[in-house]
């Protein structure tokens, strides 16, 4: 549904952040943070409508952004 990818100056640092909605009407912000070309972390977080899960997605983009992460690419499908 919504794609925001960051990335780390001068790094190959990325910060990605999904949200996608699931066959039960509910939507999951997805997260995977890591190192191009090696092992990476996710965690997933259910939320019961669209706008939380969009308000979430936004604090955690924020947050990355704090750490020096720069949006690179969002895409909506």
């Amino acid at each position: 549904m919504l794609t925001l990818l960051l990335h780390r100056q001068c790094a190959r640092d990325f910060y990605r952040v999904d949200v996608c909605d699931n066959l039960f009407g509910e939507y999951t912000v997805q997260r995977e943070w890591g190192r191009h070309g090696r092992a990476t972390g996710m965690r997933s977080v259910l939320f019961s409508n669209l706008r939380d899960a969009v308000q979430a997605a936004d604090t955690w983009r924020m947050q990355a952004a704090r750490k020096g992460y720069a949006l690179t690419e969002a895409a909506a499908s």
